[in-house]
């Protein structure tokens, strides 16, 4: 949602965070008004900053931010945490599929484009995650969703990630390490 002062608003998860100075992070956020964008944190990385603790992986969050004028970076400038998904990051096995569930997104999805049904899925996903540990079942299960969602579904008999595989160049190397560790059904 644009705001008449130049700032915009969305609901975003947070997807990934990169250190940019010695003070700073650049953040990726999955919004489904905006798609995948990327904001600046000034200070985020400083101890008494406005952003201390409102920045962590697969957090749900309210954010504004000031359009960049010229390139596809934004200044983010307030964060409000909805939801924390404390449970998510209990096991190495959450965070794994988490990882997949994301880099599987942005591997299909275009920056900038909304994506208010990928952006659901990936909630729903993550919102699973906090409360169980990964199986099988619900990776192919997030992966047929996402096929759907993209109209590639397939036919019957093919495998949700052989439908995916025209529109992503690389699968994500979580998916082989993932489903290694998780046991057969």
């Amino acid at each position: 949602m644009c705001q008449g002062d130049g700032i915009e608003k969305a609901h975003g998860i947070l997807i990934r965070k990169t250190p940019l100075t010695e003070t700073s992070l650049i953040v990726h956020w999955c919004t489904a008004e905006h798609g995948i964008i990327r904001t600046v944190a000034r200070g985020a990385r400083r101890p008494a900053s406005p952003f201390a603790g409102k920045l962590d992986l697969f957090y749900s969050a309210e954010l504004e931010w000031v359009p960049a004028k010229r390139s596809d970076l934004h200044i983010l400038r307030e964060v409000a945490v909805t939801d924390f998904r404390h449970g998510l990051q209990a096991t190495w096995p959450r965070v794994l599929c988490a990882s997949y569930f994301v880099k599987l997104l942005e591997s299909v999805a275009e920056p900038g484009t909304p994506l208010e049904s990928l952006h659901n899925l990936l909630g729903r996903g993550l919102d699973y995650l906090t409360t169980h540990d990964p199986t099988r079942k619900a990776v192919l299960h997030f992966e047929r969703e996402l096929a759907r969602d993209l109209g590639v579904h397939g036919e019957p008999g093919v495998s949700p990630i052989a439908a995916l595989r025209p529109m992503i160049s690389r699968i994500p190397d979580q998916r082989e390490t993932l489903l290694k560790s998780l046991p057969e059904l």
